[in-house]
């Protein structure tokens, strides 16, 4: 998908494709340090593309969508969970039986958040929004994301204005830290 404009919608239905596959490549492996690996490159990509979200998408689904604060509401409230597993998953030993338990219940959670956006949250977008606005939203989606942090963070604020400023210093740190240690690098 080079260079071409994409709205909101298209480039978090890939980001949702691109985890899913993530998902299936995690599942199947059974060397503990493949899982941690790639239990690593899941979380850097749940944890940008969720605070992409809540700074430009949830915003703006308050704003057009009737009954969107709810709507924004519970997709915060399901990506506090998600970030809580993370947390879990990031601390877990991955060659404990436990850890994929962890690994399925994100699984199951995730696949119902996307499932969510995707069946009711994406429509009632699109049929309030117009084409600009989607347009414009996407550029900011894929801008936030670039700058988001990398690790769980559960305790940060989900909604503006503070997760618009603490994100991307959150994101120096995590991106400075994972350049150390090697982690999201193949």
């Amino acid at each position: 998908m080079g260079d071409e404009k994409r709205d909101v919608i298209q480039v978090l239905s890939h980001d949702h494709r691109e985890v899913e596959e993530m998902f299936d490549e995690l599942t199947a492996a059974t060397d503990p340090e493949e899982r941690r690996r790639i239990t690593d490159d899941v979380t850097i990509e749940l944890v940008r593309h969720s605070i992409a979200e809540e700074i430009h998408l949830y915003p703006a689904v308050r704003d057009l969508v009737p009954g969107g604060d709810e709507l924004a509401d519970k997709e915060i409230a399901d990506h506090a969970e998600v970030e809580r597993i993370l947390k879990e998953l990031e601390q877990a030993d991955a060659d404990h039986e436990g850890f994929m338990t962890l690994v399925n219940r994100l699984i199951d959670d995730v696949s119902a958040h996307v499932r969510e956006e995707e069946g009711d949250l994406f429509p009632r977008l699109a049929e309030h929004a117009n084409a600009d606005q989607l347009l414009e939203l996407g550029d900011k989606v894929q801008s936030a994301k670039r700058i988001a942090p990398t690790r769980p963070h559960p305790s940060a604020p989900s909604t503006p204005p503070l997760n618009k400023l603490l994100a991307p210093g959150a994101g120096l740190v995590d991106r400075v830290r994972d350049r150390l240690t090697g982690r999201g690098s193949d």
